[in-house]
């Protein structure tokens, strides 16, 4: 028999045999391979599989399939009623049979969505260190950065092609949460593999416990992280520099996605490691795209274009500051001049404008108004700036729970007859304002979308769908698309092309909305893959040349082909 030999890991590879068709040839047999939640298929082991891999009498009689299994963890699951426990479930069931928990988690999407990511997973941070029960992924921490290179030896995957990594320094609009960040990985990294086609054994979660400036969890003894105050300066940087060189040694061709940064980090360590390892900040630069996606589609829908408006972003984090560039990298492709721009995006923090007299960090520099513009202005606060500024679109990212009153949101809907209003901080307490309010105030004639998800407003007899401006419409697609073509770095414009993808995507299949519905982020991906692999050659940073030359039409194919999908191999002893 012909074979060929697809090495994964020290438990088992993936083999093909003469007929093209892959199996799992497992180098653990008995009790151990069912701890394994990788290999692990509970009953839907066959009866020849348990007798030749030393399972026989370890389970139940019965030989389940695999939608079977999904309907009966479904039932389950419907029965508990508290979003935490849901998530809780979830995990174990993802920490027991990944196969099983992927399944379930494609076949029910929309609704599991906000429990293993947003708005649940910023409770399950809160909560990790006493919802903790099984080990995953990578943890490295300042007991054992000075071994990160065995201690990445001993993580059991040998090809890891995409890494979420956190210090869980700014987690959502919840801050500091120290070792808890650990679920902000594991959440993310199970959107790449439902949303983006990765493989769960090409995926690595990683925390990066640096300590934590909270007192309150170091003094709680049943915190899990270490119990001192956070790294800063040279010494922080040494950190993550050893990570990165270990990570460069143990897997060359993994991509790393820096999360929950606070914002000062998060620019400096985009800047430091982007060209030593291909990596993106989601903060920054996922949001940036899928605020962009929105607010194009918004201004389609009002028959206008991104050049026509004024925009106020509410919050100058990581997270506001992505946006408002990525709005500015917008409004430069219609034509606008630097001077144009300057004057049609006003970016606000807690002390209002940034304008370029105050003194601020100096990310925020790039992002400031000249002064000279607001000369005569009444005043420099948030309803001012929409009034003074004339602004058409309010971007919220401030975290600031109801920051976006009646008056502020009624001076905007006074500057135009369809305001675009975006509420996107996280998780849904932390949001600028409700929907249904937003609405109420404008008489049903604003735009709106979300950060967390929100049902229909219904508003004199007309039913309004509230986009949800997530993340996960842009990180799964460029990450695997960065994946697919093996780029040495990932460019700031394969990040805009992913969300111009998203845009074309939703204005293609839902001409009326500003986002997909959340059960199409597969088919989203796929689209902003294409398109990223596409800016990736054209950049030329593809180290893939099987590539090029491709058609859209032939890439199309290709990353359909490569997107993972969870069904059960059959298994094969060794002979």
């Amino acid at each position: 028999m012909t074979r060929r030999t697809l090495p994964l890991t020290d438990h088992y590879d993936v083999r093909r045999g003469e007929d093209g068709h892959r199996y799992l040839h497992p180098l653990v047999r008995g009790f151990p391979l069912l701890r394994f939640p990788l290999l692990n298929k509970g009953t839907a082991f066959t009866e020849a599989e348990r007798e030749a891999l030393g399972l026989d009498g370890l389970l139940a009689p019965q030989v389940d399939t695999l939608d079977a299994l999904v309907e009966r963890q479904y039932a389950e699951y419907a029965q508990i009623t508290e979003p935490l426990d849901r998530h809780v479930f979830l995990r174990n069931l993802q920490d027991r049979n990944e196969v099983l928990f992927y399944a379930l988690l494609s076949a029910h999407v929309e609704e599991m969505l906000p429990v293993v990511y947003t708005p649940t997973v910023g409770l399950a941070v809160q909560k990790f260190s006493q919802i903790y029960r099984y080990p995953r992924g990578l943890t490295l921490s300042t007991r054992n950065i000075d071994r990160a290179e065995s201690a990445l030896a001993n993580v059991p995957l040998n090809d890891v092609r995409i890494i979420v990594a956190t210090d869980s320094s700014a987690i959502l609009g919840i801050g500091d949460q120290g070792f808890g960040g650990m679920a902000i990985s594991i959440g993310k990294l199970s959107l790449y593999t439902v949303a983006g086609g990765v493989g769960p054994d090409k995926t690595l979660p990683v925390e990066l416990d640096v300590g934590t400036g909270r007192a309150d969890l170091r003094d709680d003894p049943a915190y899990l992280g270490v119990k001192h105050g956070r790294l800063t300066g040279d010494e922080y940087l040494r950190f993550i520099d050893r990570f990165v060189e270990a990570t460069l040694q143990r897997y060359p061709k993994a991509i790393i996605q820096w999360e929950d940064f606070s914002k000062d980090a998060a620019f400096e360590v985009l800047r430091r490691y982007r060209r030593v390892v291909p990596s993106f900040n989601d903060d920054i630069q996922g949001t940036g795209a899928v605020v962009l996606a929105g607010v194009l589609n918004a201004c389609r829908l009002k028959g206008e274009a991104l050049r026509d408006q004024v925009v106020v972003v509410h919050g100058a984090g990581a997270g506001g500051a992505g946006v408002a560039l990525a709005i500015r990298e917008g409004m430069r492709r219609e034509g606008l001049s630097p001077e144009e721009i300057a004057a049609r995006v006003f970016v606000l923090d807690s002390r209002g404008l940034l304008t370029d007299d105050r003194r601020m960090e100096d990310y925020k520099r790039d992002l400031a108004t000249p002064k000279a513009l607001t000369d005569g202005w009444a005043g420099t606060d948030l309803e001012s700036v929409i009034r003074e500024g004339k602004a058409t679109v309010l971007l919220g990212l401030s975290g600031q729970a109801g920051i976006f009153s009646e008056a502020v949101v009624r001076a905007a809907h006074a500057n135009t007859p369809r305001p675009l209003v975006f509420p996107l901080s996280n998780p849904t307490a932390n949001t600028e304002a409700l929907p249904a309010d937003i609405l109420a105030w404008t008489d049903g004639q604003a735009i709106v979308a979300t950060g967390s998800p929100f049902d229909p407003v219904t508003l004199n007899g007309e039913t309004h769908e509230i986009g949800q401006g997530n993340n996960a419409f842009i990180f799964p697609g460029l990450g695997f698309g960065a994946i697919l073509a093996r780029v040495r770095e990932v460019t700031d414009e394969m990040v805009t092309a992913a969300a111009y993808a998203l845009a074309e995507y939703t204005q293609a299949n839902h001409p009326g909305r500003t986002y997909p519905p959340v059960d199409e982020l597969s088919h989203a991906s796929i689209h902003v893959a294409v398109a990223v692999i596409r800016q990736a050659l054209a950049d030329g940073v593809a180290t893939e040349f099987t590539l090029r030359g491709q058609s859209d039409a032939g890439l199309l194919d290709t990353v359909k082909r490569k997107f993972w999908q969870p069904k059960y191999l059959p298994f094969r002893p060794r002979e």
